[in-house]
Formats: C-alpha cells, structure tokens, sequence
C-alpha cells in the first residue's frame, strides 16, 4: 500500500492535480483526483481523474484515445496540489486544442517574453487546429489542401530566401525569412505525422 498521508485532500476529499508535458513544459490541464484514482494513477502509469460534475473516476482519453501516460508525480510544499509530469496522446483540451489553456487573459510586451521550443507547439497546434476546423481564406488550409508537394517547393524556397538574406548579411531580413522558413516546415511536419516533441527527442538523442 502506497503512503499517501502527506497529501491533503479537501473536506470532498479530493485533491487538484495539474498535468504537465514532461517534454516541454507546457501546463495542459486541470483536473482533480481522490484518494482511489490517485492511486490508480501510481499503480497504473495513467493519469486517472475524479469528475466533480459527473461523480465518477474517468481515466484520461478512455474514450478518445487522447492518454496521459505519467513520467513524474510531484506535490507542493503544503502537499494539496499535485503535479504530474506526462506524455500526451492527441489533444489534452475537449476542445481538440492541445493545452486547455489556450486562451489569453493577459499578454506582456513579445520582447519581455521567454520564447522557446513553446511557441513553435503553439504554431503546430494552430496548424492541427486549422486541419480540424478549416477556416476561408487560410493560408495554412490553403497548404494541406494542396498537400506535402506544395508545401515542400514553399519551404524550398523559403530556404533559398533566408540563405540570400544570410549572404546579404541582413539580420532583419533573416529573422523574417527565417520565420517563414520555421512555420512552413511546421507545416510539413503536420503533413507528414511528426511532431515537434519528436524533433526535440531527436535532437536530444544527438546531444547526449
């Protein structure tokens, strides 16, 4: 039997528990466990949650298929949130979105911004946004419509375009192609089922 009693759960006996992508540290959700699914969750490697409007145990993506497998658990110092670190399946957001928080209530100034591998997620998740539910006039819709061949020319020349930039000796003119570049590969990449976290691993296995 595992020791649970440094972990505080609430007078409904349930405890909030973030997910966490073990890979690139983006937050995906919110939800809550109780001391059954908790311990379903360690025995397992599966995130299992308590649904409060619903009254029941439901195991992450039974029914979509979108699983959370789970690398790490953590608990805060107080020991009444948990954190768990994990693999994601799909989308972690009903939504279909990849993070359930997707949404902005408050942005600070682009250049105050830690960027990183998260905006290029976000980007890719535009992109399987946009497959999911098109929209008229898109340019990434006008892409997959058009399919890998069309998609790999553009990344060709976008390539060529930030390599004249380079020789140019431009850095405003690079940091533009070089946008360009990033997000049509993005997009081949959706094309072709890879993921960034895959790159990141790839990458990852040289480095080490």
């Amino acid at each position: 039997m595992m020791d649970l009693s440094e972990i505080r759960f609430d007078e409904k006996g349930l405890v909030p528990a973030i997910a966490q992508d073990a890979r690139t540290g983006e937050v995906l959700m919110l939800a809550y466990m109780n001391e059954e699914t908790l311990r379903e969750t360690l025995e397992s490697g599966y995130a299992t949650y308590f649904s409060r409007s619903r009254q029941k145990r439901w195991r992450k993506g039974e029914e979509s298929g979108n699983v959370q497998k789970v690398v790490e658990i953590r608990y805060d110092c107080d020991g009444d949130t948990l954190l768990l670190k994990v693999e994601q399946t799909g989308c972690a957001c009903h939504t279909g979105a990849y993070s359930c928080f997707f949404r902005k209530l408050m942005e600070t100034d682009p250049d105050e911004m830690p960027w990183g591998a998260s905006i290029l997620e976000e980007v890719y998740q535009t992109i399987e946004d946009r497959q999911a539910h098109p929209r008229e006039g898109s340019y990434t819709n006008y892409l997959l419509d058009k399919g890998v061949e069309k998609t790999a020319k553009k990344l060709g020349e976008e390539a060529s375009e930030t390599i004249i930039a380079a020789v140019k000796g431009s850095r405003e003119e690079v940091t533009y192609e070089a946008g360009d570049l990033l997000y049509h590969l993005l997009v081949l990449l959706f094309q072709q089922g890879v993921k960034p976290r895959d790159v990141w691993d790839e990458l990852a296995r040289r480095h080490g």
